[in-house]
């Protein structure tokens, strides 16, 4: 990629980003939320919306910018509608903290009853109870990226025991890296299970009925992941059964309907898809975005690159 002799146009999704991104040299930014017609021909980046649904990239059709650049880890749902000829970069580097965090939050809450201590407290009763614990139990945590990895450095000092699984068995400086085969005779003996994997063809409805009935009695579901690779009817049903307990940062469907049965089961801690969005957001998305503008100023490829530039966009559903 040839240096470039003149400023980059980029084009983001928020004036907040604009401004943080001002002070970029050789640099012209904008602010295009991927509604409307866009503000200029000539955009060189572009930063997708937070959150916002693949659809929304289909703006993008007779523009040739240099980089489509996501705000999120997770791109499923992309390569069906961006167009073709465009790069599409993730955000990796930028969330897995924060998600971390709240995965360890969630776990805590859950291991010692905190939504029924804070119930208690709304009317003014103490409930002083025994509770599980976080420490001396076995933790499995499924997918070994980003996210979980973060998760599993950040259990280390809770004194559990941590079984860490992934697509393929290997070994590591760490100990053994269990394949994601090997789960039926894992899940017996696991007190929390905790699923940071990818939404592709191999985790849709990876944990299901089957899945669900191998666990451990009263064993914990944490889901930090994508709500797709839970089978949330099967959820709902050993949810109910008293066979497990969940708590859940992300469901299928999504976001989930007022009537929906998860929002009254006693054993179900849910938050609304919110393990990236935390203070920690904003600065780490800056600092991604500098760093791409100085690779493409330089004529480098860019980083975190998850769909390169193809000639054809691929049909929905491919």
């Amino acid at each position: 990629m040839p240096q470039l002799r003149r400023p980059l146009v980029v084009a983001v999704p928020t004036e907040d980003l604009r401004e943080a991104l001002a002070s970029v040299p050789a640099t012209d930014v904008v602010v295009w939320d991927l509604s409307g017609e866009p503000p200029r021909p000539d955009l060189d980046v572009v930063v997708v919306p937070y959150m916002s649904d693949p659809t929304a990239l289909t703006a993008l059709e007779g523009l040739r910018p240099l980089l489509v650049q996501s705000q999120s880890i997770g791109y499923e749902g992309v390569s069906a509608v961006l167009p073709a000829g465009l790069t599409f970069s993730n955000a990796a580097g930028v969330h897995e903290t924060s998600t971390a965090e709240l995965a360890i939050g969630l776990m805590i809450a859950s291991q010692r009853r905190l939504p029924a201590l804070i119930r208690a407290q709304a009317d003014h009763r103490w409930a002083h109870a025994a509770s599980l614990s976080l420490a001396d139990s076995r933790v499995l945590v499924v997918g070994q990226g980003g996210v979980g990895r973060a998760v599993v450095s950040r259990l280390r000092p809770f004194e559990v025991d941590v079984v860490r699984v992934a697509a393929t068995h290997r070994e590591d400086a760490e100990g053994v890296v269990w394949a994601v085969g090997e789960l039926p005779g894992l899940l017996p003996d696991a007190d929390v299970v905790v699923l940071a994997v990818p939404l592709n063809a191999s985790t849709v409805g990876l944990v299901n009925r089957e899945f669900l009935a191998t666990m451990r009695p009263g064993a914990l579901l944490v889901n930090v992941a994508r709500g797709q690779v839970v089978v949330t009817e099967d959820l709902v049903e050993a949810v109910r059964a008293g066979q497990i307990r969940a708590a859940l940062d992300v469901v299928d469907p999504e976001p989930l309907p007022p009537e929906h049965a998860l929002w009254d089961l006693d054993e179900v801690l849910l938050t609304p898809h919110v393990g990236g969005h935390s203070a920690a957001m904003r600065p780490r998305v800056v600092a991604l975005l500098r760093r791409q503008l100085d690779a493409l100023s330089a004529g480098a490829p860019p980083h975190n690159v998850v769909i390169p530039a193809r000639t054809t966009t691929p049909p929905a559903g491919a």
